[in-house]
């Protein structure tokens, strides 16, 4: 067995931008919808910067109107984490895709991931659980509907709440309200930091908004202080080497601060973010962190080890996904 055929643990993944741009453009077809300008001549996305990322994937996200679509899109999803041997993910669940930021809209939405995702694990064995997150480019406003969103519907199943988007649009301090909202409601917590904003927006995430998890930051690396102080608080990052080669933060794998991070004590998990935007897959991102820094097996069972005790599933999921890790 090659460290590509380990099981897995993915911690990152946005549901919309794992859609595989065959389904996209598949839906597209069906209701007559023009998205020929977001794929390059051979079928993929097509973008420039980071910018222009986010546009695209709002755009492929337009002919996601409705349950049924979001129930196939969840399948397909998972299949392909199944094939690439995730045994567990979280996937990021926006209310303003799915339904608006209208709870019963979400509700419906709701119901049918998950009928998806429990299809998928009889048929796949692998567990799915969700992470609401808001947009943040999209205003405090909109997140605090998101934040009702998961709060109403917090469970087994919704187990976090979390915010994407552009880091250039506000600071994370201006989404209080609806974190304070959805711990107030038992969900764990991450947000985006630290990938596009540099350091100090580890910080605020940390100190202001008093997430677990941060979604990448990466650029914590820029500030010892900060490294000591992840090490020290046990935060975890939710790290996606291949996304961030790709979008131009770093040249290469071998100049990703992964491995620096985690030899400095911070907890450090691997994902895949958007896969089909970066042309990659758990499989190869073991692939080239393997190539790349000479990690074997055992680094790579810490690193699942690590994601599956940051995982914000219930003890009882945990047990089962550590099971299937230990026996795959």
């Amino acid at each position: 067995m090659t460290v590509a055929d380990l099981p897995k643990v993915e911690l990152h993944l946005h549901h919309e931008g794992a859609a595989p741009p065959a389904f996209i453009r598949q839906l597209a077809h069906e209701k007559r919808v023009d998205l020929s300008g977001i794929f390059t001549s051979d079928g993929a996305y097509d973008f420039r910067d980071f910018t222009h990322f986010l546009s695209v994937y709002e755009a492929a996200s337009t002919v996601l109107t409705g349950p049924e679509e979001f129930r196939r899109l969840t399948i397909a999803i998972l299949e392909e984490s199944a094939a690439n041997g995730v045994v567990y993910s979280e996937t990021f669940l926006s209310p303003d895709f799915c339904g608006g930021g209208d709870l019963h809209a979400w509700r419906d939405y709701l119901a049918a991931i998950q009928d998806a995702a429990g299809e998928a694990e009889a048929k796949h064995g692998i567990v799915l659980r969700g992470v609401v997150t808001c947009v943040r480019h999209f205003g405090p406003d909109k997140a605090k509907a998101a934040a009702l969103c998961a709060a109403e519907t917090t469970g087994d199943w919704v187990v976090g709440f979390g915010m994407g988007g552009n880091e250039g649009v506000g600071k994370q301090g201006d989404f209080g309200w609806s974190f304070d909202c959805a711990r107030e409601a038992g969900l764990r917590l991450t947000t985006h930091a630290g990938e596009f904003a540099g350091p100090d927006s580890v910080r605020d995430a940390v100190r202001i908004l008093g997430v677990e998890r941060i979604g990448h930051g990466v650029r914590a690396i820029e500030d010892p202080d900060l490294v000591h102080e992840l090490a020290d608080r046990g935060t975890t990052l939710e790290v996606c080497p291949g996304s961030n080669i790709v979008l131009g933060l770093y040249p290469n794998f071998a100049a990703h601060p992964i491995a620096r991070l985690r030899d400095a004590g911070v907890k450090v998990t691997v994902s895949t973010d958007d896969p089909p935007f970066f042309h990659t897959t758990m499989r190869r991102e073991y692939e080239m962190l393997h190539e790349a820094f000479g990690w074997a097996k055992e680094d790579f069972a810490a690193l699942n080890a690590t994601a599956l005790d940051a995982a914000f599933c219930d003890g009882n999921t945990r047990d089962r996904v550590k099971k299937k890790l230990e026996t795959t």
